[in-house]
């Protein structure tokens, strides 16, 4: 049974007239009559009574009348749900992120613009380390991956997010913690440094050792861990220094210092990542709502 029968018969039903349920649909009398006709011999029972002055519903016409109204109020609501997700305006978004997104503004900034132009969306963050979120990205597991950099594969895409400097974490009782200029990776290098071990599976590390690679600088890593508040806390203990993306400065603990570094190639990237197969209304949303944040500053820069 086609959707315009139903359509039609609520129409005649409505206005107890051909006529005018004819003008109503803008279709002529004739073919309306005739599709009547066919759907009460597919139902096999008359739907109205017709004489010469008026046109009447049978029992079977009532019942039908209220059957046909829910039928297609079910139709038009799932037509708009369904059409409200294909345009992204529900459904949800699985957003990937490292330890240190939350203490930058950029994404706090994206996901509150996000939220008000698209609240009936279900966010779902993870937070996981940098490779981490390279395997959820392949199995569609993940839409958005925000993470420090790493070695991508070909199927996956990325830009940059956020550009910031490095900074020393020092112990604010060693003599390191006793100035705020500027210091050297070379003058770094020296001390006995708390670094993420490589099961950490953050993109820092492999920063960390090619900046004191290319300087054929090897500094001493003397405690491995797994994540950087740990990292702050063993310097604050005394353990050793350490090197970290100045956002988290962020985090004060007593005993520490953060100090600039001089080498101007001491920074560290934050990437927004996806697939590089058709991404979802969500996620086309949310990256514009990223570029907009981004727009007016100078902290996106194309990926090398």
């Amino acid at each position: 049974m086609e959707l315009r029968y139903l359509r039609y018969f609520v129409a005649v039903a409505e206005e107890l007239h051909f006529g005018r349920a004819a003008q109503r649909l803008g279709i002529s009398q004739p073919p309306l009559s005739q599709q009547i006709r066919a759907l009460e011999a597919e139902l096999g029972t008359p739907l109205f009574l017709r004489t010469n002055r008026r046109v009447e519903l049978t029992d079977a016409g009532r019942l039908f009348l209220g059957e046909a109204r829910e039928i297609l109020a079910r139709t038009e609501r799932a037509s708009r749900r369904v059409s409200r997700l294909g345009r992204g305006e529900t459904g949800q978004l699985r957003i990937g992120f490292t330890t240190s997104v939350p203490l930058t503004a950029t994404l706090p900034r994206a996901l509150m613009r996000y939220r008000q132009r698209f609240p009936e969306v279900e966010l779902r963050m993870h937070e996981l380390n940098s490779q981490r979120q390279i395997a959820p990205l392949l199995e569609n597991e993940l839409d958005i991956g925000i993470m420090r950099p790493a070695t991508l594969p070909e199927s996956l895409e990325a830009f940059t997010l956020i550009r910031e400097p490095l900074v020393a974490v020092v112990n604010a009782q060693d003599p390191l913690g006793q100035d705020d200029t500027p210091l050297t990776l070379a003058a770094l290098a020296d001390q006995p440094f708390v670094y993420f071990s490589p099961a950490a599976g953050t993109g820092l590390l492999e920063q960390f050792q090619v900046l004191f690679a290319s300087r054929g600088l090897t500094p001493q890593v003397v405690q491995e861990v797994g994540g950087p508040n740990t990292i702050i806390s063993l310097v604050a203990s005394g353990l050793g220094v350490s090197l970290l993306p100045a956002s988290f400065r962020h985090i004060q603990i007593d005993n520490v210092r953060y100090r600039p570094i001089s080498d101007t190639d001491a920074v560290s990237e934050v990437w927004l990542t996806h697939a590089r197969r058709q991404l979802s209304p969500q996620a086309t949303h949310f990256i514009d709502e990223v570029k907009a944040v981004i727009a007016g500053s100078d902290t996106l820069h194309a990926r090398p």
